[in-house]
């Protein structure tokens, strides 16, 4: 499950990083993305990376309504190549979203609330979460012509020995070697299925945040701050 995350980085960094053009405006950095952000994701365009700014809530080019998104943030990896929202996508429009970190909350012996904690690499290095887009027009009214909106989910799987304490999920990461075959849409489904895995144990970092960030209003870097956690999960 990935429901929140950081998108804090410049997309001048990002161009640098991912050796990628940016096409399209820049927005601030975000450290509280909840679903319906629109957050920099990078996709092939014309064989080459391109940054673009789209919509958190995958809609398949079918939907009636652009609601359903709001339940498309996460899609399994174990199922993504048969399931009717994901499959076209998985198949042609995959991309990278690029995150300084997530949050996941757990359950805490004792307590009703939960505990949420900040995941991040332990080396400082960017996350790369695997993620599918979608295009979605919506139905001409009154001769308008409608605008196409652009929509993403982030994949899923089992979570590694880092991630159990708090979630059995976690995003699926791709490391540089594989960001253009997770881009190219010729790549193999079974060569595809080799990369959803769960990242390296040891790779990541957890620390307890404060409950602030339960609230997607409060959006500034304090959201990061260390606080001691309401007990062990």
């Amino acid at each position: 499950m990935c429901g929140r995350f950081v998108s804090a980085s410049s997309p001048e960094d990002l161009a640098d990083y991912f050796d990628a053009a940016i096409d399209s405006a820049a927005l601030g950095a975000n450290f509280n993305v909840a679903p319906t952000h629109e957050v920099p994701i990078v996709r092939a365009v014309e064989d080459n990376r391109s940054i673009s700014l789209l919509r958190w809530g995958l809609v398949p080019f079918w939907a009636k309504d652009l609601k359903i998104g709001s339940k498309m943030i996460n899609a399994r990896s174990e199922t993504v190549a048969e399931k009717p929202a994901f499959r076209s996508a998985f198949a042609k429009r995959r991309c990278l979203i690029p995150a300084d970190g997530f949050y996941e909350w757990a359950k805490v012996t004792g307590q009703k609330n939960k505990q949420p904690y900040y995941i991040y690499r332990s080396d400082g290095e960017p996350l790369v979460f695997a993620g599918l887009w979608e295009r979605w027009t919506p139905k001409a009214q009154d001769g308008d012509v409608p605008e196409t909106i652009e929509t993403f989910t982030v994949l899923t799987t089992s979570a590694n020995s880092d991630m159990e304490p708090v979630h059995n999920r976690m995003p699926v990461m791709i490391p540089p070697s594989a960001w253009d075959s997770w881009l190219d849409p010729g790549t193999p489904q079974a060569d595809l299925a080799d990369l959803a895995v769960p990242a390296p144990d040891g790779l990541l970092e957890l620390r307890a945040v404060s409950t602030a960030v339960n609230r997607v209003a409060n959006n500034a870097e304090h959201l990061l701050d260390a606080v001691e956690p309401l007990g062990q999960p």
